[in-house]
């Protein structure tokens, strides 16, 4: 939900209207608006080369993934493992666009831990390669949008670890 939908559910729980302070991280929101919107394209027009370049920064930092008996090691893992890259990125730019972390908290966090300690992925393997998903994409932002859209890849970041 965006900022604007939490506003006007809240205050239609609390039969009121929304507060001043409720209308002003409206206006932020608004004001935002086109940088979130701009990150979102940039993230998503560069899917590919973000997962390319996360991927090869992972396996060069941590070759022990993709060696026999590594979490990705043969075609069928290493492929899974880029799917999951592609799944964070697209994840991120759902929270960019609502301008909220609560997409990334609903659509794929809940239940994270539990799923990747079931598969036997190492969690501290997914952190660090959603710290190299983040740099990355990063590396393609300007710095005033890096330092915007960084929240969301540290908000992944902090709930695996």
């Amino acid at each position: 939900m965006t900022v604007i939908s939490q506003v006007i559910l809240k205050a239609d729980d609390e039969l009121r209207y929304p507060s001043s302070g409720e209308l002003k991280s409206i206006k932020e929101f608004l004001q935002t608006g086109e940088q979130r919107t701009r990150i979102a394209a940039t993230l998503a027009e560069n899917e590919k080369k973000i997962v390319q370049e996360a991927t090869k920064q992972l396996w060069q930092k941590r070759p022990d993934f993709i060696a026999p008996g590594g979490n990705a090691y043969g075609e069928r893992q290493r492929a899974l493992c880029i799917r999951d890259f592609g799944w964070y990125l697209r994840l991120i730019t759902y929270g960019v666009l609502a301008g909220d972390k609560e997409p990334i908290e609903k659509i794929g966090l809940i239940g994270v831990r539990e799923m990747y300690n079931s598969l036997g992925v190492p969690v501290p393997g997914m952190v660090e390669a959603i710290n190299s998903l983040k740099k990355a994409s990063l590396d393609l932002l300007s710095a005033e949008d890096a330092g915007a859209a960084s929240p969301y890849f540290d908000y992944i970041i902090q709930a695996m670890s």
